[in-house]
């Protein structure tokens, strides 16, 4: 981790101060890290009008010429890589591991958007009559504004900012205040390459202030955003007065469902790693499950030995770790409180249950729930936390039909050894995605999206790239 610094937001390629500044602290152990700015309005206004102003000239440019700037900051990240890492997991706690996973990963999105350079495709139509041609056109939308969560916060600069500039837009990111520092190290990167100015901007604060300012503004043509439900509906009625076009991801409460023939040593430990991962503070990681009753008891002595053997710590001071602590009090409070909820409804703690003993920072106890059922918070609210309650099913269809009774539907799991099972749950469960017999993580040529409250429009491949644009018909008669 560098030493201390104020950070300023970069707008048109420049860093401008501000006069508030927001402290940034390690969850781990409640250590000062940084300050980055608390943009004024005027701060945005500026950087939406840079972005504005550059982006004609940024979208005439051949698509092969924005590609190879994707490329050029990709390779500052790589070589940067080690640093970067370091940095995500003092401001947001991830262990270190991941926080690679998520540097190189970011790399890899770049130059696989750059790689669209020369597959950005049209149509030509078919036309009812004589002598006329129908051609269907993608343009850019203008100005993108990119609203980060703080769980993947490096990641999310890249899968905002690629599929935008490849694309001809330009855009404007306002980090989340409890991880802004790594976004702040991106676009020092940034200005060593020579990308046009104004065509990347940065702008920090609170949400109340700077998200509100960017998210309701008229200069925006795309609102990008990633975190909570209450968020997501708080940018579409900010957005709404200018009918500003929204990509959101938002919630998930992504069901596990392990069948009678499932391979419990690989349920066990697929689930585990989807459970942990981050601390259980990823949108698509599994979140309750329903364990078919003939293996019930194995099943949960399984994952309840896999949850107990996850060690967790301070991931900068201890050594290989398996997970690091929540985000900050209000997280862990929540945990708190929705586990004592539950087994005040009767859930049954198989193993953890409480608030890790780890000195300073926000850690919980990996924790699994027996006894759950479907009227129980902890079964249809997400947890966003170490913790995994457990139904017990009669049958898959009794699975699918609770998987689908939520109001999220992001992502979904299942265990079997059936074809048949496999089939029939990707016919019927209502989610986004699902993963058969394997940890909840999704690719970057795929498409990363939900259904109902788990958000409108989604990110990766050719799908998430093309929500970055819009069509022009044009008929031409000759």
């Amino acid at each position: 981790m560098p030493e201390l610094n104020d950070y300023q937001n970069f707008i048109a390629n420049a860093f401008v101060p501000s006069e508030q500044l927001i402290d940034v602290h390690n969850p781990a152990n409640a250590k000062l890290l940084g300050r980055v700015p608390q943009a004024s309005h005027d701060q945005v206004e500026a950087a939406i009008a840079a972005a504005r102003q550059a982006q004609k000239a940024w979208a005439a440019r051949p698509a092969i010429e924005r590609a190879g700037y994707l490329r050029a900051i990709a390779t500052k990240v790589r070589d940067n890589a080690e640093r970067l890492a370091h940095i995500i997991t003092a401001e947001q706690g991830k262990v270190l591991g991941l926080a690679r996973v998520e540097v190189n990963f970011t790399a890899d999105y770049l130059d696989y958007m750059a790689e669209w350079a020369r597959r950005l495709e049209g149509e030509v139509l078919t036309s009812d009559r004589v002598g006329e041609s129908i051609f269907l056109l993608r343009k850019p939308l203008g100005v993108v504004a990119g609203v980060l969560p703080w769980n993947f916060p490096f990641f999310l600069i890249a899968r905002k900012m690629a599929p935008a500039l490849i694309t001809g837009n330009t855009i404007v990111i306002k980090p989340s205040e409890e991880t802004p520092i790594n976004c702040f190290e991106f676009a020092r990167l940034v200005a060593e390459t020579d990308l046009p100015a104004g065509v990347f901007n940065v702008v920090s604060g609170t949400g109340a202030t700077v998200g509100h300012s960017l998210t309701s503004h008229a200069g925006v043509d795309l609102i990008s955003f990633t975190g909570s439900v209450d968020t997501g509906s708080r940018i579409m009625a900010a957005a709404a007065p200018n009918i500003t076009k929204l990509n959101l991801e938002l919630g998930g409460k992504a069901p596990a469902i392990v069948l009678a023939d499932a391979d419990l040593d690989l349920a066990a430990k697929a689930i585990t790693a989807s459970r942990i991962i981050n601390t259980g503070q990823v949108c698509n990681c599994a979140e309750r499950v329903y364990v078919q009753r003939k293996v019930a008891d194995s099943f949960i002595e399984q994952i309840a030995a896999s949850m107990a053997a996850t060690r967790y710590g301070d991931p900068l001071a201890e050594q290989d770790l398996d997970m690091g602590p929540l985000i900050n009090q209000a997280a862990l409070d929540k945990v708190a409180r929705m586990v004592k909820t539950a087994t005040g409804q009767g859930a049954q703690v198989i193993t953890g249950g409480a608030v890790a003993d780890k000195g300073q920072g926000f850690h919980y106890q990996p924790t699994v729930l027996a006894g759950c059922n479907s009227d129980m918070e902890i079964m249809r609210e997400e947890i966003f936390g170490p913790v995994l309650p457990i139904q017990i099913v009669e049958d898959l269809d009794e699975a699918i039909a609770l998987a689908n009774a939520s109001e999220y539907g992001l992502t979904s799991s299942l265990y079997t050894r059936s074809l048949s099972a496999a089939m029939q749950a990707s016919n019927r469960l209502d989610f986004g995605e699902t993963y058969i017999n394997r940890e909840n993580f999704e690719a970057m040529q795929g498409f990363h999206a939900g259904t109902r409250k788990s958000g409108i429009g989604g990110a990766d491949g050719k799908h998430g790239l093309y929500e970055y644009t819009h069509t022009h018909v044009v008929y031409i008669q000759i």
